[in-house]
């Protein structure tokens, strides 16, 4: 069975129409017979909201608690998602980073990834379910939830790919592609239809927010087939390739 590995930015689950999007997108993936593992960020801003509350409390919350706190927000999507993907007839469960198996180190705010356990991914998967997985987070040595920072789910979604042995890692956002400039400032860029990793990398690094420079070179070192696409059209996207 193949496997595919889908990822859902905020903006893609920001409400209950980009919820069934999204729930429509892993349904349809699923129906083809492959193994879909999901993965899904926070709602549109709610990190942002979840940290303005921590701020009203206090000015230097402990950064254990703050991971607990922000990791909600990945964990609420996942059920909701969970929940879309099932009211289309999907057989969905949704997984926390932890029970997912992601393994990180204990650097809370700032995690790394050290592991992915797949057995419980791919137990779910055998049994013909599609696997929602909250981004952005892991188990830490202390058992505790850790979150991985800016760009987390990105950075989960392409090592669960490489972790699983995925055939392609569909990160989905709100821009249809890579182009050469940012569409939104500048009507004459181009979309590509490939790019190379070291490439993405540089764009990365230099301010594109498509992806985060930690989930390219990922992708970039287990040779994963990354493709960046959007959610709300069905046009086809840009290709990570050597």
């Amino acid at each position: 069975m193949g496997i595919i590995v889908q990822k859902f930015g905020g903006t893609s689950v920001a409400n209950a129409a980009g919820l069934r999007r999204a729930a429509r997108l892993i349904s349809a993936a699923h129906s083809t017979g492959s193994g879909v593992v999901a993965v899904v960020s926070a709602q549109g801003d709610s990190t942002d909201r979840l940290l303005q509350k921590a701020a009203e409390i206090s000015p230097d919350p402990c950064k254990r608690e703050l991971d607990a706190l922000l990791a909600s927000g990945e964990q609420a999507s996942m059920a909701l998602l969970a929940i879309a993907a099932e009211a289309q007839g999907c057989s969905a469960v949704s997984l926390s980073g932890p029970a997912a198996g992601i393994i990180t180190d204990g650097h809370f705010g700032e995690a790394e990834i050290t592991e992915i356990d797949t057995a419980r991914i791919r137990k779910e998967l055998a049994a013909g379910r599609a696997v929602v997985v909250a981004g952005f987070q892991g188990a830490a040595p202390s058992g505790d939830v850790a979150t991985l920072g800016r760009g987390g789910s990105d950075t989960s979604a392409v090592a669960l790919a490489a972790a699983l042995g995925a055939d392609i890692c569909k990160i989905y956002t709100d821009v249809d592609g890579v182009y050469t400039a940012d569409p939104r400032r500048d009507p004459t860029a181009a979309k590509l239809d490939s790019i190379s990793y070291d490439e993405m990398l540089a764009m990365a690094k230099s301010g594109a927010q498509v992806l985060h420079p930690r989930a390219v070179e990922l992708a970039k070192k287990h040779r994963v087939r990354v493709e960046v696409l959007s959610s709300f059209t069905d046009a086809p996207g840009t290709v990570l390739t050597e």
